[in-house]
């Protein structure tokens, strides 16, 4: 079997949804960039992969929280996307929010993928970001904390029992900001 058969066997047997090339480098052993592109190009052309960014490589379905942590890396799904799906909000807005090493709003397959941009330092504490397979996703408390501080507190929240407030002051150090400790303690009555 050829190793362009081997590449698409690779991809539909995983549990991933959405490649990289590095990825795929990876997973399949194919250390020349150049010839695995053509590969994936082939089985773009003949419909069986899509390419929905340059250098991301998608099944036919595929997860868009999945991705959403692969357009920009590293990145993980936080701000409204997960404080809508907590309840914490109930303005719902179809876009997946990031938060990444940039700001950028992208648009794959008609859906919006929106990214946030934080200090590098924030990047050294992983502490409320859950990983489940390929997603990354933050706790409803580091969403929370990442609204705050991304806004400058100048945000509201319909709904904050969802908030575990031990959880809150747990993260609030990660932050290393003391006008974000001030607003968390004005937003929660602490």
């Amino acid at each position: 079997m050829s190793s362009q058969n081997n590449v698409l066997k690779l991809m539909w047997k995983s549990e991933r949804t959405v490649f990289t090339i590095q990825s795929l480098v990876m997973m399949t052993g194919i250390a020349d960039g150049v010839r695995l592109t053509k590969m994936l190009n082939y089985y773009v052309k003949k419909g069986e992969i899509l390419n929905p960014r340059r250098g991301i490589y998608t099944k036919r379905t595929f997860n868009a929280e999945e991705l959403a942590c692969s357009i920009f890396h590293p990145s993980y799904l936080s701000l409204e996307y997960v404080l809508v799906q907590a309840g914490v909000i109930f303005q719902y807005d179809s876009a997946l929010t990031s938060v990444s090493y940039l700001s950028r709003t992208v648009e794959v397959s008609g859906q919006t993928y929106s990214f946030r941009q934080i200090k590098p330092e924030l990047w050294l504490g992983f502490e409320g970001i859950l990983q489940n397979g390929y997603i990354c996703k933050a706790s409803v408390e580091r969403a929370f904390l990442d609204m705050v501080y991304l806004s400058a507190g100048n945000c509201y929240f319909d709904n904050l029992r969802p908030l575990d407030k031990k959880k809150v002051k747990d993260l609030i150090p990660t932050y290393q900001s003391k006008a974000l400790e001030q607003n968390v303690k004005r937003i929660l009555n602490l």
